[in-house]
């Protein structure tokens, strides 16, 4: 299916990438609802209604991990291998493997994939692309490997049917920000088991902070090559200060963790911030009964959401990073926009600016419209639209009663949030070059 869909592109060309992009991820959503519809995919033999196969493939393309019915109990293995590859299709990223499989097969990429893979990646176009592809698949091939013997042994002792499986199944969708799980309640069982913690967050932070960071860190420490790039550099430093300031916002403020012991305080804390700065979207404390201070935080870290080339959602670290530079440039008169005694280049301060926009314009959108259809709390919404558009997974519990017109909302940022807010209006929109010259005027602001 793949090199099919690889040949395709080859045709169309002349086609913007951006809109390349997007109708891969529309075909690989449209064939796995399909698939999910099939007789050989249900466990029962009435099976989920079109409307939730729908959600549910884009959830898993997306790699986020909302669900309108339970995925144990409605698919059978071959249904949750079809789940399955739909998230690593979206975690990697189906151009990714397309082009890897391209390099496998006659040992280099077409110009076109090329730039589409730049795109894909948010990669400047001087990057050598096909070796930080083979880059992607080995790490994530290995990741994922060592993720399943690590948890395997924790799903055994836990009593969990088939720990195989479990084990294959939650390491992908961890290392992918997926938030897929097996078990109906999630890891709320798990919430003590300190083993269990640390292997999904090690494999969700791993595939949040980004390939970038990966693959800088391997040239810089095996290969020695080269210092860690500015990106790496904002990357690492966001996510950990993020972490640090969020884990003990949620330790102090949430009474669920309250009067616990300071072990468990520590590590619930740390997960449920973690999972919404990934955007893996897994959780061992019950969202519902979180406190409003709580919910709030969670929003603000799932909008800022994890990393680029990474497999997490949101409007990304690097994103916010930027602005954050911009507006201590503009409070301290500097001509410059800096980070770490960088100068960070225009065409990137736009992108950021454009990036916030688009996706506060959609975030607004989908807020608007699932309150006209939706009797529900409007946190509750807020929350679940947040959680949607950053791919993250999260929901106080209303995911499963939502009418058909609100699950199409949700499904829609949801795949918004995936193919990304920007891309999306570049290929609405058409591509105009224009130099001309304008007269400036200023404004007030």
């Amino acid at each position: 299916m793949l090199v099919s869909l690889m040949r395709v592109i080859k045709v169309t060309g002349r086609i913007a990438p951006e809109r390349i992009i997007i109708g891969g991820y529309v075909f690989y959503v449209i064939a796995g609802t399909l698939l999910l519809s099939m007789p050989f995919c249900r466990k029962l033999a009435e099976g989920p209604r079109l409307i939730d196969n729908l959600f549910i493939a884009v959830s898993a393309m997306s790699t986020t991990g909302l669900a309108t019915v339970s995925v144990n109990s409605s698919y059978n293995f071959t249904g949750q291998l079809v789940i399955l590859a739909l998230i690593q299709l979206g975690g990697l990223g189906y151009m990714t493997i397309g082009s890897f499989l391209s390099l496998a097969v006659s040992g280099k990429m077409s110009p076109f994939q090329t730039d589409i893979s730049l795109k894909v990646l948010s990669m400047p176009e001087n990057f050598k692309i096909g070796k930080f592809i083979k880059s992607i698949i080995v790490f994530t091939v290995l990741i994922e490997l060592l993720g399943a013997i690590a948890l395997y042994p924790i799903f055994q002792s836990h009593g969990c049917q088939f720990p195989v499986w479990q084990a294959v199944f939650h390491s992908v969708s961890a290392f992918c920000t997926a938030g897929f799980s097996l078990i109906d309640t999630g890891f709320e069982g798990f919430r003590t088991d300190i083993s269990l913690n640390i292997v999904i967050i090690t494999l969700s932070y791993l595939g949040a902070i980004g390939f970038i960071v990966l693959h800088d860190c391997w040239n810089c420490i095996i290969e020695k090559k080269r210092k860690i790039t500015l990106t790496s550099k904002i990357i690492v430093w966001s996510t950990i200060w993020i972490s640090i300031i969020g884990t003990i916002l949620f330790a102090i403020n949430e009474p669920l963790v309250s009067g616990k012991p300071v072990a468990e305080r520590i590590i619930s804390s740390w997960f449920q911030v973690m999972t919404a700065s990934t955007t893996v979207g897994f959780n061992t404390i019950p969202i519902g009964s979180l406190s409003l201070s709580s919910v709030f935080l969670l929003t603000i870290v799932m909008i800022i959401g994890a990393s680029p080339s990474g497999t997490g959602g949101g409007l990304k670290t690097t994103t916010f990073s930027a602005l954050w530079a911009v507006m201590l440039s503009a409070v301290r008169h500097s001509e410059n926009v800096t980070f770490a005694g960088k100068s960070i280049p225009f065409p990137r301060l736009k992108a950021a600016v454009a990036g916030l926009v688009f996706y506060l314009l959609a975030l607004t959108c989908g807020i608007y419209a699932i309150s006209l259809v939706e009797q529900k709390n409007l946190t509750d919404l807020i929350f679940e639209c947040a959680s949607a558009l950053g791919t993250v997974g999260l929901s106080r519990g209303i995911t499963d009663s939502l009418s058909d017109i609100g699950k199409i909302i949700i499904t829609v940022l949801m795949f918004i949030g995936r193919a990304g807010p920007v891309a999306i209006g570049m290929a609405i929109f058409v591509h105009k070059n224009k130099n001309s010259l304008f007269s400036t005027e200023d404004i007030v602001v």
